[in-house]
């Protein structure tokens, strides 16, 4: 699923009340909260348009009420999201909101003095050169006008720093929800054509528009530096036919959290990259005790729940990807990928290792972040960068490192990837000028020009994130995104249960593999 849908998935089963009332009762504040929706692509209120901010707005002033850098929250998938799958750290906070607003201010520094040591190195790639006067029309998952929401008010920096630098460009900012009504609103937008020449979307529904030719390529438009900047597998993953479809705006990879103080209760040393499966399930099985007062504490636990792959780094740890490089096999039939999924098997309650709670395999992200941060009886759980600024805020002693690598040999782990994509425009000034926007939107100059605006590690070497999220920027270039073709959420929907099954012990890791693949054949033989 896309970085966006993956966000909205983020929160599980739970719906948005149900989310609200967990996260209060955790003691999450309201901005982190605010902010950890806002990076899903959760529902937000009517769609909304509002033009670009004025031109004289100091981008640096604007960044500077926008609040702590954030990130993209916990799910991935492969299209709706990750992803990503996107959690813009607090806000301004409520009266009597002390810590919060401390943990904000200085965020924002930390995140200002970053984007400031880097400003003379990036290129200023603000200026267009298209020669085009007149309107855009920009589009945005979950954005509220006139800095409602933490995307708006970054979103509102953003554009009014490219509007500044090309004064006969205005543009004008729509958003639009992340839920089915909202991409179904974007869908129809982009196919009407007029309404929309650039627009942030879920990966998920690229596919269908690119086989429509509804969207331009970027292939023409990158340069030498962008070619060298952005890394090659987010460039790969918005390909579709050999042409890449979209400019790569963020990454949220799925890294290892782990709790400090059950580590050094325990005495166990903290891991470090490079570690493996081996040395993960020796430290997993001393972290796994009870305390005197009863309170069972566990060594490890991560979300299995449709579209959100936080566990699936040891399933394609042993060097086995869900489907072949083209997407024309599913390739999860194999002897590694059974081993991979027998890692994470061994993991439950019932299964060799004992590590993971009763319940794994059906918890949700407000279990996962109780556990972590309030009851602090959980030593480990593997999600992308989204809960980091929440946890800096609350000064939970946290760190994040990478995955545990299995028996391929090599570091790998999954996540989502946000995009921006430029409509099929005829008029030849107009598209280079959109094409311009997005290559902006997705630099290292946005960053500088708007402190905190990256709310997840970026697509590109250059961008420079601030603390905690630059632990996840390190995971990038290993990061395996899920397929970016229309038919990889229902594929999904099909692995799902039998993952969860052979979590459960319904079933083998051998079965569960084995037994989709005539059906995920089936659908892959009758793409275009």
């Amino acid at each position: 699923m896309t970085i966006d849908a993956q966000h909205s998935q983020a929160r599980g089963r739970l719906g948005r009340r149900d989310f609200l009332r967990r996260a209060a009762a955790l003691g999450l504040s309201a901005s982190a909260v605010g902010a950890f929706l806002a990076a899903c692509g959760g529902a937000s209120p009517a769609t909304t348009t509002a033009p670009s901010a004025a031109p004289s707005a100091a981008p640096s002033g604007a960044a500077a009420s926008t609040g702590a850098s954030a990130a993209p929250t916990s799910v991935l998938g492969g299209g709706a999201a990750a992803t990503a799958t996107t959690a813009p750290a607090a806000s301004a906070a409520p009266a009597g909101g002390g810590t919060a607003t401390r943990a904000a201010t200085s965020a924002v520094a930390t995140a200002t003095r970053a984007t400031t040591a880097v400003a003379a190195t990036v290129p200023n790639v603000v200026t267009s050169k298209s020669g085009f006067k007149g309107t855009l029309q920009y589009w945005v998952l979950n954005y509220q006008p006139n800095g409602a929401n933490q995307t708006g008010k970054l979103m509102d920096a953003a554009t009014a720093a490219f509007t500044k630098a090309n004064p006969d460009i205005k543009i004008e900012t729509t958003g639009y929800t992340g839920d089915q009504a909202g991409f179904t609103k974007i869908s129809q937008a982009v196919q009407g054509g007029g309404s929309v020449d650039i627009f942030r979307l879920p990966s998920d529904i690229l596919p269908q528009l690119v086989r429509d030719n509804l969207i331009a390529p970027i292939d023409e438009f990158l340069t030498p530096e962008d070619k060298a900047d952005i890394y090659p597998n987010m460039l790969t993953a918005v390909s579709v036919g050999g042409k890449a479809y979209s400019w790569p705006l963020w990454v949220p990879p799925v890294g290892m959290y782990i709790n400090l103080d059950i580590f050094k209760e325990r005495g166990v040393e903290p891991p470090k990259a490079g570690w493996t499966y081996d040395q993960f399930i020796a430290a997993a099985k001393q972290l796994t005790f009870t305390r005197a007062n009863g309170d069972k504490v566990y060594g490890y636990s991560g979300v299995i729940d449709p579209g959100i792959v936080n566990t699936w780094p040891f399933i394609i740890g042993d060097g086995a990807l869900p489907l072949s490089a083209d997407n024309k096999q599913y390739t999860w039939n194999t002897p590694q990928a059974v081993s991979g999924l027998k890692k994470l098997v061994d993991l439950a309650q019932t299964g060799a290792h004992k590590v993971a709670p009763p319940d794994f395999g059906s918890q949700a992200t407000a279990d996962m972040l109780t556990s972590f941060q309030d009851r602090k009886v959980l030593a480990m759980y593997s999600e992308p960068s989204g809960a980091s600024s929440g946890y800096r805020a609350n000064k939970v002693n946290f760190d994040v490192v990478p995955m545990p690598i299995g028996a391929s040999g090599k570091p790998i782990t999954a996540g989502g990837i946000g995009l921006i994509s430029v409509t099929a425009i005829k008029d030849r000034a107009k598209l280079t000028a959109a094409m311009d926007l997005g290559r902006y939107l997705t630099s290292a100059q946005v960053n500088v020009d708007v402190p905190g605006f990256y709310l997840a590690p970026g697509a590109r070497k250059s961008v420079k994130v601030a603390d905690p999220i630059d632990k996840f920027t390190p995971l990038v270039e290993n990061c395996y995104i899920t397929p970016i073709i229309a038919e990889w959420p229902q594929i999904r929907t099909i692995l799902h249960p039998y993952i969860q099954n052979a979590v459960f012990g319904r079933t083998t890791p051998e079965a569960a593999f084995s037994e989709p693949a005539r059906e995920i054949n089936a659908i892959l033989a009758a793409r275009p």
